[in-house]
């Protein structure tokens, strides 16, 4: 009968913490994705933006004005794109060291598997060696007395 893994909690544990990290990563990429669609929109917004043509006073400056506002909105969207890209670097960091944690106790269970196998192997090539000798005890026992 083999013996269990004994870091088997462990390695459970290990593998819903990676499993979470790989989660988050997903998350943030999917944030950063969003942001990164805003800041496009934002900037095809403000390249579409053109000046009146006439000398209409107030139209001019509601297109300044709505020039100025994109071009803020643009430069916070290019700040939230920085950090969301920040954010998925730390969650891919996050989730390469998880995967390594689970990747050494995975190691170890593999190697302890193999050890077991062995090791039933062994004690089943004893046995077999045990029946081995007493069948040819018998056989050689039994050609001695009949010799005789």
């Amino acid at each position: 009968m083999t013996r269990p893994f004994p870091l088997s909690g462990l390695l459970r544990v290990r593998a819903r913490a990676e499993e979470r990290a790989a989660v988050e990563l997903a998350a943030s990429r999917r944030d950063a994705d969003r942001v990164r669609l805003r800041q496009q929109a934002t900037r095809e917004a403000l390249a579409g933006s053109e000046l009146p043509s006439g000398r209409d006073e107030l139209a001019w400056m509601a297109a300044v004005s709505s020039r100025s506002t994109l071009a803020v909105l643009l430069q916070e969207a290019e700040r939230a794109v920085e950090e969301a890209e920040r954010d998925v670097a730390q969650q891919s960091a996050r989730w390469s060291l998880a995967r390594r944690d689970v990747r050494a106790i995975d190691r170890l269970a593999e190697r302890h598997d193999a050890t077991e196998r062995a090791s039933e192997a062994r004690a089943e090539q004893n046995v077999l060696d045990e029946v081995a000798a007493r069948m040819t005890g018998r056989t050689v026992g039994g050609a001695q007395e009949a010799g005789a």
